[in-house]
């Protein structure tokens, strides 16, 4: 670092770090293919807001990819399936598009009504 300059510190998967715009593009066709799922009312990032991928302008919320896995995050539509049952619908969809890293899924909320 040069005399006078300064760097922030960005957080993984910013515009900074190796693979961001490969880990961002994977992100938003991970949240696309849940989102379409009936039990899936809407992606989340999580209680901590974690469960993020970090792009420049705000993160992509619901889908992390990290370098060793991917960790998705809902909103259940459909209260009326078990939530293993409903979990695994998630991992079978982010699956095939993960690249080979296990999938975790956070169930953050159960939405009522329609």
């Amino acid at each position: 670092m040069t005399a006078g300059t300064a760097t922030a510190a960005r957080p993984p998967g910013t515009a900074g770090a190796s693979g961001a715009p490969e880990r961002v593009r994977l992100a938003e066709r991970i949240g696309a293919a849940v989102a379409e799922l009936p039990e899936v009312a809407g992606l989340s990032a999580g209680p901590r807001a974690q469960v993020v991928t970090y792009r420049v302008g705000p993160p992509y919320a619901g889908v992390a990819v990290r370098e060793g896995e991917v960790e998705v995050g809902v909103n259940v539509a459909r209260p009326d399936r078990p939530l293993p049952a409903i979990a695994e619908s998630v991992r079978q969809a982010a699956l095939p598009l993960a690249g080979g890293r296990p999938v975790h899924v956070l169930v953050a909320d159960i939405a009522e009504g329609d």
